[in-house]
């Protein structure tokens, strides 16, 4: 039977198409056609988690009161370790009755808390590029979009002074991050005072994502939002287990900071789901427990397999600067091919995926983003097949 007649709703016609997405039916082709990939395109970590929170999640699951409806604002003993986790990271004072929330994965509450605060029509300030989810729930939601182009010129940093007074009078949230998802951008404190600045003086909402704060390098220790003085009034934080301790496909997640913000998103997700299952819960306080030690040895893995991918490239005319943090390489497309393009053809002729910098924004356009989730050996398969394939940046 046809369902010509039934129509979607129009808030899916104002979203772009979902890049990996598609770039899982491409990667399907080619391993159909007998490619062997090499799939740099998703910031989906390689290996387990680790042990002691494999452990614990055992150990919850053989307990019979897990496995009910868990609370809705999450158990006392997760949101208690994530406030400790705050003070111990940053100094930072949360009360986790009100000011602590789990999240199925941040990308949820990201959504969500744009279906919370946004009408349509409202004005949300966003930089481009940046993490889909920053732009797609607004869109959901039915805002106008004011993206904030960044450039290399400027670090990637956003530039404050280049928002319209008029826009900046209207906008009602602003979105950010840093460690920067996608092109690796680190900001030092004096932007984030700067911001609160701003945006206490417009009234703007700040949603910072912070879900790639231990993976830093070199000494580099980067700034919660939470740290500056006047922040929590006019802001929340979002954060993710997914990336430092190999839980991407366990969703979990959290935000914290403004209370009465938080709980306007609590209020939505009372309607939506029923939180995480409590064992997980139970295992992601294991892994904010986790000593120095692990943290050390993540930040280690992730800076010598950049180091390695940044000298292989370099034999291929790139000149990448080392990160600071995440677990990314923000690379220029070669002159004359745009990301999309560029991306297809490394697919196509070596089976590497990479990401294309424009499903990111617009201002993503001439880049790829290189995903650091395989071992060094695996990336000197990847420099090798672009020797071969021809691949250079010229």
């Amino acid at each position: 039977m046809s369902l010509d007649w039934i129509s979607r709703a129009e808030r899916l016609s104002a979203l772009p198409p979902y890049v990996f997405a598609r770039l899982d039916e491409l990667k399907a082709r080619a391993r159909e056609q007998g490619l062997d990939l090499i799939d740099l395109g998703m910031g989906n970590p390689d290996g387990a988690a680790p042990q002691p929170v494999i452990d614990a999640a055992i150990a919850a699951l053989n307990n019979p009161s897990n496995h009910g409806y868990p609370p809705f604002e999450g158990t006392t003993s997760f949101r208690a370790s994530i406030t400790t986790w705050y003070q111990r990271c940053y100094g930072v004072e949360l009360n986790p009755e009100s000011e602590a929330l789990p999240l199925i994965g941040s990308k949820e509450g990201l959504g969500h808390l744009a279906l919370a605060y946004v009408n349509p029509g409202d004005t949300i300030l966003v930089p481009t590029p940046s993490y889909p989810a920053h732009f797609r729930g607004p869109l959901i939601a039915g805002a106008e979009i004011y993206p904030i182009h960044l450039s290399a010129a400027q670090n990637w940093l956003i530039d404050l002074s280049s928002i319209p007074e008029d826009v900046a009078r209207k906008a009602k949230i602003l979105y950010f991050n840093y460690p920067n998802n996608p092109t690796t951008a680190t900001a030092p404190r004096e932007f984030y005072e700067e911001i609160v600045e701003f945006a206490r003086h417009y009234e703007i909402l700040l949603v910072h994502d912070l879900c790639y704060a231990e993976l830093a390098f070199d000494g580099y220790q980067p700034t919660s939002l939470l740290e500056i003085p006047g922040a929590k009034e006019i802001g929340v934080e979002f954060h993710t287990l997914s990336k430092t301790y190999n839980m991407a496909g366990w969703r979990v997640g959290f935000v914290v900071g403004n209370s009465d913000i938080i709980q306007g998103l609590r209020t939505l997700k009372t309607n939506l789901d029923y939180g995480i299952f409590s064992a997980i819960q139970k295992a992601a306080e294991t892994a904010l427990q986790l000593p120095d030690e692990y943290i050390k040895e993540v930040q280690q893995r992730y800076s010598k397999r950049r180091d390695f991918l940044i000298k292989g490239l370099a034999e291929l005319g790139w000149s990448i600067p080392p990160s600071k943090a995440t677990m990314y390489l923000w690379i220029e497309t070669p002159v004359g091919q745009g990301s999309t393009e560029f991306a297809l053809d490394v697919l196509q002729k070596t089976g590497i995926v990479m990401t294309p910098g424009n499903a990111f924004g617009e201002a993503g356009e001439g880049y790829v983003r290189i995903s650091l989730i395989a071992n060094c050996d695996r990336l000197g398969e990847v420099i090798k097949r672009l020797k071969q394939a021809g691949i250079r940046y010229q």
